[in-house]
């Protein structure tokens, strides 16, 4: 089923909008939960909580393109559930490397502003990239995949998604700086 016939039945209140949904789009969110979570079930639950969101979210919004509000949902749902686990015991993953990464280039999440002016730049940030570029930076930074499975997605050596990664850090850095969004 299309995205625009998902959306409507969303609109219609009509629970097949849930199904159809799951179908299309459940191993795409459960891929997301995953490589933030690392466990199977906390994914999992992640994914089923990611149709209530978008039932209790559809409408008023209607989103142009449903994988990525369903992604950001899952991937929402995913980083909350890592951090309350981690406020109960400390560990590593994937998670605590991509945001210490990007705080070298852009701060901490607690320095950057939440508006639309940040959203905006980093869309045209990414807009500006070559395409393999941005998936490099949005495989890593987005999904939070490891170095190594983002290399093998790109097919390219890990050095070579290292390298890529700094260059678009500092890319990014002055970008920000450009538009004047403080950091």
């Amino acid at each position: 089923m299309e995205d625009e016939q998902i959306l409507e039945l969303y609109w219609e209140r009509s629970e097949e909008a849930i199904g159809e949904s799951e179908k299309k789009y459940s191993r795409y969110c459960r891929t997301i939960a995953q490589n933030i979570l690392h466990s199977p079930q906390d994914a999992e639950e992640c994914v089923n909580d990611t149709w209530l969101r978008a039932w209790n979210a559809i409408p008023p919004s209607r989103p142009k393109r449903l994988a990525v509000f369903l992604g950001r949902i899952t991937r929402n749902l995913a980083i909350d559930r890592w951090r309350r686990s981690q406020s109960e015991k400390y560990g590593g993953g994937q998670i605590i490397l991509c945001l210490d990464e990007l705080a070298e280039y852009v701060g901490t999440q607690q320095n950057l502003p939440d508006d639309l002016a940040l959203k905006e730049a980093l869309q045209s940030f990414l807009d500006a990239l070559k395409p393999q570029t941005a998936r490099i930076f949005m495989l890593r930074y987005w999904h939070m995949y490891p170095i190594k499975e983002v290399a093998r997605l790109c097919g390219i050596s890990e050095g070579a998604v290292k390298m890529s990664l700094q260059r678009t850090g500092k890319q990014l850095k002055a970008h920000l700086q450009k538009e004047d969004i403080e950091i």
